[in-house]
């Protein structure tokens, strides 16, 4: 046994969800589709001639399903049944696997089986990252015996999660789509993402070409048709259509909590009503990120929020409480509220390019300038979209100010008293470049009174994605991150640090207008920002009690 079932497995013993049941029993069936295509499915539950609470998942990893197989064991073991169904063309079961686009008919087809099923009592739904999807993919067929979801580290606004101001997120989809593109690819993952003109790199690297993600990352508008009709509209009005309690659970620096947050904020108000909301410190596998922090009262253990919301409403059958649940950067505490919150006064630091400062009001007119090359990017050291590159994922320690000649550093004096950021902080830029359309990154960091620094948030905006733009001319850009929870100790400096790129969070823009895929060459651009009273770049941080 690898230490993930073992680990697993003793998630289960210390949960305190008592063993009610030592025999249990399982099966394998094939549940027909409506166009004849039978899916596979394994099911567990307790020896006894009764109906059980039931809780459901579909997935479209079999390299899992040892672990999927603890999870049912040891569900059966206290007084659940479990039932796991392979989405088409993936895990035995018949049929093309094509990602998506066949989870909302397959999964109401599966859905209505288990709810015809006599030892089927009650259902919950749960699923983590693709198995969250194949949940909010039949929000709107859930039949009467489903009584709540648990839905982790998946968002409904697949825009959200593909791009930042036109810029593809490499680290989330190129590798998903290298690693799940239904045959075996063997390429260099950064060649790939580096590979111009990009929209060709299936054809040129990875053995034929792959429909599904030429549509993506030729698609840079979420206004485009592509994200507006199909399956991805259908998937944006999920929350709308849900009529049960769902307990959305994410993680700060979790590549969906942007699009999640959206789907909780866009649930219907009969499923609003009894739903939770969870983020805690951890990446895209519950793993802690945050370099530097005490972090003993994380509550990241999956079993435990499964037992627990489940055993709430299927065992308890409670109708829960609307809750909002954040667990707090440095303050090392979960806090509470009825909704999303904001932060009730707003911090505003100025730029000041002359001294490289972060200062309490706009300073006289000054600008600094920096060489920004596509061929050379910064490389992703502490993000918040990550996957691929695991260990650069999360509040990391981070390299010396300006440890670049294009990383321009500005530090603020300490902080007279710890300050609690809560909701999204954004930077406000005035900047020029020589090229038509080009990028600037934010990276807002702690500096401890250690000097250590460890970022909080950061993000990317571009010049031209809403507008034309005249080489030269001053722009008023605005970066915005993602929402965050995270309390900076008195004592301790900002510093955000300005650039050009941050790759392979997103992809290189290669300093030429148009659509980033298309782009078969890059050139170099002189970047400047300016600050002071006439342009007052500044960073604007939502801070609560």
């Amino acid at each position: 046994m690898d230490d993930r079932l073992r680990a697993v497995i003793n998630s289960y013993k210390s949960s305190g969800v008592p063993v009610r049941y030592t025999d249990i029993e399982e099966g394998e069936e094939w549940v027909p589709c409506k166009d004849g295509v039978r899916l596979r499915v394994f099911w567990f539950r307790p020896v006894g001639g009764r109906s059980w609470p039931t809780i459901v998942q579909r997935s479209c990893y079999p390299m899992a399903h040892e672990m999927y197989r603890v999870h049912g064991q040891e569900l059966a073991r206290r007084g659940y049944a479990y039932i796991c169904q392979y989405c088409r063309g993936t895990g035995g079961s018949e049929g093309q696997w094509e990602p998506n686009i066949n989870e909302p008919s397959d999964g109401a087809d599966f859905i209505r089986w288990a709810d015809g099923l006599n030892w089927v009592e009650s259902i919950g739904y749960w699923g983590c990252s693709y198995l969250a999807s194949t949940g909010w993919a039949i929000t709107g067929a859930l039949p009467a015996k489903v009584k709540s979801m648990l839905l982790s580290h998946y968002g409904t606004e697949r825009f959200t999660s593909a791009y930042q101001s036109g810029l593809f997120r490499h680290d989330i989809l190129t590798a998903w789509a290298m690693g799940n593109a239904g045959r075996e690819i063997k390429a260099d993952y950064l060649k790939s993402c580096r590979y111009r003109p990009h929209v060709e790199v299936d054809k040129a690297l990875w053995g034929g070409e792959l429909p599904w993600y030429r549509e993506w990352v030729t698609n840079t508008h979420g206004s485009d048709p592509y994200w507006k009709e199909g399956f991805w509209k259908f998937m944006s009005d999920a929350p709308r259509k849900l009529k049960v309690p769902v307990c959305i659970v994410e993680g700060w620096y979790d590549h969906h909590l942007g699009s999640a947050l959206e789907s909780f904020k866009n649930l219907s108000l009969e499923a609003a009503a009894h739903s939770r909301l969870v983020i805690g410190c951890w990446n895209h596998g519950f793993q802690p990120c945050a370099q530097g922090k005490v972090q003993e009262h994380l509550e990241n253990d999956e079993v435990h929020q499964v037992l627990d919301w489940f055993g709430e409403t299927l065992l308890e059958k409670k109708s829960p409480a609307r809750r909002v649940d954040w667990y707090v950067i440095g303050e090392d505490a979960w806090r509470s509220w009825s909704d999303i919150p904001a932060g009730q006064t707003e911090l505003v630091f100025y730029l000041d390019a002359g001294r490289k400062r972060l200062e309490g009001k706009a300073e006289a007119d000054r600008e600094i300038s920096y060489q920004y090359d596509p061929e050379n990017p910064v490389m992703s050291r502490g993000a918040e979209s990550l996957f691929a590159s695991f260990q650069e994922v999360g509040s990391l320690e981070q390299p010396e100010p300006d440890y670049r000649p294009d990383v321009v550093s500005f530090l603020s004096e300490p902080l007279e008293q710890s300050v609690t950021l809560l909701g999204e902080a954004k930077v406000e830029l005035f900047v020029k470049s020589t090229a038509e359309d080009t990028a600037f990154t934010a990276k807002l960091m702690e500096v401890t009174s250690e000097g250590k620094a460890y970022n909080i948030r950061g993000s990317i905006a571009t010049l031209a994605y809403e507008t034309p733009y005249v080489p030269g001319e001053v722009r008023k850009i605005t970066v915005s991150m993602w929402a965050a929870a995270y309390q900076i100790q008195s004592g301790s400096r900002l510093r955000l640090d300005i650039s050009s790129s941050d790759f392979p969070q997103y992809a290189i823009h290669p300093n030429l207008p148009g659509i980033w895929a298309k782009q078969e060459s890059t050139q170099t651009a002189c970047q400047t920002i300016l600050t002071g009273e006439s342009y007052p770049s500044r960073a604007v941080l939502p801070v609560g009690e």
